[in-house]
């Protein structure tokens, strides 16, 4: 169902400066034209592949779609008036009929069925889900009934679609008649125990049912129980007929839903008469014929929908197979069919392509291109959508195809290639087998002259299929599940035939029109845009030659000129134009290819044939072509060609502390040198002739073995002969150094990691000299040894042998945790090259730890501090230690432990409890809050002072009411403000409070009124404060009656609470609702001041009640108002209307309208905008931040998007991810009432 939604497309992954061409990017909103058959698909939305097969089968029913296209827009009304107040435009049938108009008459391959959907009411959610297309179908009907409803179609459906069957019972007695008449839109006819169709409806309308024995029939005229025989028929046929077929049962032994896959035939035509209870018509009136299988290939939890279509009005061209049928020689047949298929194998062209190639490998992206330049088509527009992507495709044919580790070259797998080619007795048996097949393939060919025209529309996909294809149908996992028939008896008029324009309506027609000159219009510009290719002229004049490369004098702008030229034109058209652009050029002009390098640019081969094309001689977009004389560049000769490239070499050399960039343990440099020079040249160029150079065969320096000794012999070779490549490393080891290497064996015996240095910086005494000693180490050195070792190079007092300490320095400068000293630096997870400070006092022993502390509630500013403490000391120790230690008095302090956000965390209340217990460590660093803990059973609650924005001065610059609340809330505060709105409220931290558990609501709204930052407004009364619970530093929840208790309404230990006066008393009752309500300003995208409305929604909390209240609270009549409801984290105004109903399959039965359910969820708090009708008649509620904060969501969207698609392409063949079954949820349509 989803296709290639989740593929990765390689075709644009290709680079300018690695000489591989740019792809340019089609329109994404132009489509492609129609294919061969001349039909158009329909999008896929991503799980609405049961809606396109049903639209396909009614745009396939001309009756239908004829029927649709005769109801005019004087009746259905306008598309452009649909978001008018009070205006009934029927959106569905309008939307249909012009769905209809694209499939019948625009150049486009496939449709989208966007608009139709949003006609439905659905949203992204709902087009992803999947649903059951039986299900689809009554819906649908049901919809468009409605629809229609008091126009000249109002009784379409009934005339195509309604039929009626009878349920008789008969009294062998009296002979009295009981019946109950039925009307149906679609036959349900069983699958299971059944052989097919016929069975199925011999089964339901012609076999009896035998009342008698223990199973009597109470008649009505006789009054006593009597045998009787029960029946069904069918009393009134419809023009069309659709069958249901139950595929799907439920397994009672097993619990399970499941779907029937055997063998279940229905016929191509067929005979009702035997089911009917009228047999006295003639039998052509009782005669189907199919037009139409809807298939489901999958599971009874899900799968994809296709669908075979009989076109009877011939709208689609089924040429592609009569050309086959038409030729009369079998063998000349047969061999061209087989050699098209071969030539149009991907498997074959591939091959054929890395066979043409001299070297053995070559780039994926290379190879695509090749494809392109070889075929004239990209793989993505030829074979993704059959086979995925090329890099996808060359995985999966891993028997043919080698791909390198990292994926992005790829070679012929040779045992493949002989087992292709090494037996020809082989090939000629398959051949001839297959030649006997394609005969007799070629005899049913010719039948087609008798066939139906059928099509598989398969979503965008549309192919010719054969008659007999339908057959395939008839069972397996991929099965029929809907059958459409017509009467046999219905003919189409001959104007209507080969003619999608029949009876489409004018305005229609028009807008069909109108489109397709569009579209063509700007097909012939991308046309010319694609023949079009960027050319980067690099003028030798700009240019000097050193180090073995070009480098522009200047700056890259200057040095270069662009050129876009038509690549079938000749390459003298070019030099042409090359001389018109260069009026200055004296002399000689050649073009010739050249690549960017790290080093600088290079120049190939000269461009030569003046009479060959662009795109004929390799040129591709984005090409580098130097100008010049073919000679020299500023009087210095040019060497060019491959055996000539600048390669750029990373030098690397053994470094001490801080000089290399690669751990700490290389001094790296950049040089540039010909691929032409000798070894011999570079070891003089870099070190003395004592030097020792060593190269990295595997590609990775972190290893010794990795390393291997270039030998003498090898000096005089040059860069290229020894495999050196552009921007490969070699290791220059000096003579002092040089005893880390086994010439002999050709490679290091340790290595950097192995053998290195530690450095020591004396911080034990400050006052005198700074000194700092290089210690040679290896991973398994103690590190008492290396503070020993550094005291003795140091020269410093022999006291400090017993009295100090190796600390770490980070990268900031900070002395972390001491080093214990029995243990190794692989244990202390020390990196060779690291700092560490020679510092006074031991270090902790093993039941020790190493705390960081620091005192009041300024985290960032206040000093840290350090203290030794036993792991089994408990908290209350703890703290009285570091209060000595800080000089701090009194019993108003406590212990919080500082998380990895530099944030204080919660507190340590259990002060009994010790250090280990709680999972305390080294490093750890403690806040010293002040104030005691609350006892348990209470809660410590933090208060701010809240006011809407109601009471906040106006601000009509957007950006000034960002700055001004950044500014109150402060910067960690404003980060969590997601919108506009929001950051439109004053916030204001006024102090704690400590409450207990069991006191009431009113009792906190006292003792927030004894906050010095509060009694200074001089609250009279607790009913004049409200109070909301804080998330994200907004407010949340209101809090109601007074006389509440705090632990009823569930207030947890890190709850927040905000204060928002009143000026007036307020006592909410449990019925009551907060509203705010913004009044619109006439003529502008903007509201007055919010004001506060408290509704009672005891009696009803509808639409209709709340745009009475709302009215009633302006003055204003009730149907002069239009109302929405806000949702300031999507910026997006919901409009509340009291006219619209959701239309549910369960018997049309309408669904609750309380706002506080879905979808409005209207709660307190939440805005509610208002438009007078009056005075202005937009009812547009966005304003202009909302824009801005749209346009913020969704960059942020696109970033997130780039990330996870990120993560999941690393983790995609790593993972098996489990699906898990999602609920199933039923389907619905909304339409509005009509009348």
């Amino acid at each position: 169902m989803f296709g290639d939604l989740f593929d990765e497309d390689f075709s644009i992954l290709s680079s300018n400066q690695c000489g591989k061409p740019k792809s340019k990017r089609k329109d994404p909103e132009l489509p492609n034209p129609r294919e061969n058959t001349n039909l158009s698909g329909i999008k896929n939305q991503g799980g609405t592949c049961y809606l396109n097969s049903l639209l396909q089968t009614l745009l396939f029913t001309p009756e239908f779609r004829e029927a649709l296209f005769s109801i005019g827009p004087e009746e259905l009304g306008s598309l452009e008036d649909t978001h008018k107040p009070e205006s009934k435009v029927r959106v569905i049938p309008l939307q249909l009929q012009r769905l209809f108009a694209q499939l019948l008459l625009l150049d486009q391959h496939a449709a989208s069925t966007a608009d139709l959907t949003d006609s439905f009411g659905w949203n992204g959610n709902e087009e992803m889900r999947q649903h059951d297309v039986q299900e689809l179908n009554r819906i649908l009907f049901s919809a468009l009934e409605t629809s229609l409803v008091g126009t000249s179609g109002h009784n379409l459906i009934n005339q195509l679609y309604h039929g009626t069957l009878v349920n008789q019972i008969v009294c062998k007695e009296c002979k009295n008649v009981s019946e109950r008449q039925e009307d149906f839109l679609d036959l349900t006819v069983a699958v299971k125990d059944v052989s097919g169709l016929e069975e199925a409806l011999w089964n339901m309308y012609v076999e009896e049912e035998h009342f008698e024995r223990e199973n009597l029939y109470r008649c009505g005229a006789c009054n006593k129980l009597v045998e009787a025989i029960k029946s069904a028929k069918l009393r009134k046929l419809p023009p069309f007929l659709t069958v249901s077929l139950l595929r799907f049962n439920f397994d009672f032994e097993k619990c399970e839903r499941y779907k029937e896959t055997r063998c279940y035939t229905f016929p191509i035509q067929i005979n009702l008469k035997p089911f009917c209870e009228q047999t006295q018509l003639d039998d052509l009136e009782y005669m189907y014929e199919l037009f139409s299988v809807i298939i489901h290939k999958g599971g009874c939890y899900g799968g994809h929908y296709h669908v075979y279509i009989r076109d009877i009005d011939e709208l689609g061209n089924w040429q592609v197979l009569e050309e086959d049928g038409s030729l009369n020689d079998e063998d000349k047949d047969l061999k061209e069919t087989e050699n098209d298929k071969e030539k149009d194998n991907p498997l074959t062209i591939l091959k054929n392509i890395l066979l043409e190639v001299e070297s053995t490998e070559m780039a994926v992206d290379c190879l695509a291109q090749k494809f392109w330049e070889k075929k004239s088509v990209s793989w993505n527009k030829k074979y993704r959508k059959q086979y995925g992507p090329i890099r996808k495709y060359l995985q999966n044919n891993s028997q043919d195809f080698l791909l390198s580790s990292d994926g992005s070259k790829v070679r012929l797998n040779d045992q493949s290639h002989y087992l292709s080619f090494g037996s020809q007795s082989q090939s000629h048996l398959r051949n001839e087998d297959e030649k006997m097949s394609l005969g007799k393939a070629s005899t049913n060919l010719k039948e087609h002259f008798s066939e139906s025209h059928w099509f598989d529309l398969n979503d965008s996909k549309v192919q010719p299929i054969r008659e007999r294809e339908i057959q395939k149908q008839f069972q397996g996992n991929e099965s029929a599940y809907m059958l459409f028939y017509r009467k046999s008896q219905m003919m189409r008029p001959s104007e209507a035939r080969g003619n999608p324009r029949y009876r489409v309506p004018s305005h229609l027609l028009n807008e069909m029109d109108t489109a397709n000159i569009k579209l063509q219009k700007k097909r012939e510009e991308c046309d010319l845009a694609d023949n079009n290719i960027d050319l980067h002229l690099h003028i030798c004049s700009h240019y000097k030659f050193c180090n073995g490369a070009l480098h522009p004098l200047h700056s890259q702008k200057e040095s270069v000129l662009d050129l876009t030229f038509d690549k079938r034109k000749t390459l003298g058209e070019l030099q042409q134009a090359v001389f018109q652009l260069l009026e200055f050029w004296e002399g000689d002009l050649v073009l010739s290819l050249a690549k960017s390098f790290p080093a600088g640019l290079h120049i190939y081969q000269i461009l030569e044939g003046d009479d060959s094309t662009l795109s004929s001689t390799g040129l591709f977009d984005g090409a580098d072509i130097f100008v010049w004389n073919g000679k020299e560049v500023d009087g210095v000769e040019v060497q060019t060609g491959i055996d000539h490239e600048p390669f750029l070499i990373n030098v690397l050399r053994l470094a001490g502390h801080n000089e290399g960039r690669k751990g700490q343990q290389f001094m790296e440099s950049q040089h540039v040198f010909s691929c032409s020079l000798s070894l011999r040249m570079i070891c003089e160029a870099l070190t003395s002739s004592k030097g020792i150079i060593l190269k990295s065969h595997s590609g990775s320096e972190k290893e010794a073995d990795n390393w291997k000794v270039i030998p003498e012999e090898d000096m005089e070779k040059t860069l290229r002969a020894v495999g050196l490549t552009d921007g490969c490393s070699i290791l220059v080891l000096d003579s002092h150094d040089q005893s880390m290497v086994n010439v002999t064996g050709g490679n290091l015996t340790a290595f950097t990691h192995d053998i290195s240095w530690l450095q020591v910086k004396k911080i034990c005494n400050l006052e005198a000299e700074e000194m700092q000693v290089k210690i040679t180490a290896t991973v398994e050195t103690m590190m008492s040894d290396i503070r020993i070792k550094a005291i003795e190079e140091m020269q410093l007092d022999k006291e400090l042998v017993n009295n100090s300490c190796l600390r770490p320095i980070g990268k900031n400068g900070k002395l972390l945790c001491p080093v214990p000293e029995d243990y190794t630096v692989k244990e202390a997870e020390l990196k060779m090259g690291s700092l560490l400070g020679l510092c006074s006092g031991k270090a902790p022993t093993a039941t020790q730890l190493f705390l960081y502390f620091i005192v009041g509630h300024d985290l960032q500013c206040s000093p840290e501090k350090e203290i030794v403490v036993e792991e089994t000391a408990t908290v209350k120790e703890c703290l009285n230690l570091i209060l000595k230690k800080s000089d701090l008095t009194g019993d108003d302090w406590h212990l919080r432990k500082i998380d990895w956000c530099y944030e204080a965390g919660e507190p340590l209340n259990e002060e009994n409890a010790t250090l280990k217990e709680l999972s305390i460590c080294n490093g750890d660093i403690l806040n010293v809050a002040e104030g005691k803990l609350p006892p348990k059973g209470f809660l410590k609650v933090p208060v701010w002072w809240y006011r809407p924005f109601s009471q906040v001065k106006h601000i009509n610059n957007i950006q000034d009411q960002v700055n001004c609340i950044s500014k109150k809330v402060g910067p960690s505060a404003s980060r969590d403000l997601p919108t506009f709105l929001q950051s439109e409220v004053d916030l204001c931290y006024v102090g704690d409070i400590e409450i207990s558990g069991e006191a009431f609501l009113e009792d906190l709204k006292i003792q927030v009124m004894t906050l010095p930052s509060i009694q200074e407004f001089s609250i009279p009364l607790p009913e004049f404060l409200r109070v909301w619970t804080m998330e994200k530093k907004q407010p949340c929840k209101l809090l109601r009656s007074n006389k509440e208790k705090l632990h009823k309404l569930k207030l947890g230990s890190r709850v927040e609470i905000c204060i928002e006066p009143l000026f007036k008393e307020e006592n909410l009752g449990p019925k009551d609702l907060l509203l705010r309500i913004l009044m619109s300003v006439p003529g502008e995208r903007d509201y007055y001041h919010p004001v506060d409305l408290i509704w009672d929604i005891s009696k009803e909390c509808t639409a209709s009640a709340l745009r009475g209240k709302i009215a009633a609270y302006y003055s204003l009549p009730v149907e002069k108002i239009e109302i929405a409801k806000y949702s300031p984290g999507k910026f997006e105004w919901m409009p509340i209307s009291s006219w619209t109903q959701q239309m549910s399959k369960k018997k049309k039965k309408k669904k609750s309208d309380s706002l506080q359910s879905s979808p409005y969820s209207l709660k307190d708090g939440d805005i509610i905008g208002v438009k007078n009708l009056l005075i202005d008649d937009n009812t547009d509620f966005s304003t202009i931040k909302d824009d801005i904060g749209k346009q913020m969501q969704k960059q942020l969207t696109i970033e997130k998007t780039r990330q996870r698609e990120s993560v999941q392409n690393d983790c995609f063949h790593e993972k098996k991810v489990t699906k898990h079954r999602k609920p199933e949820a039923a389907l619905s349509i909304s339409v509005g009432v009509f009348s």
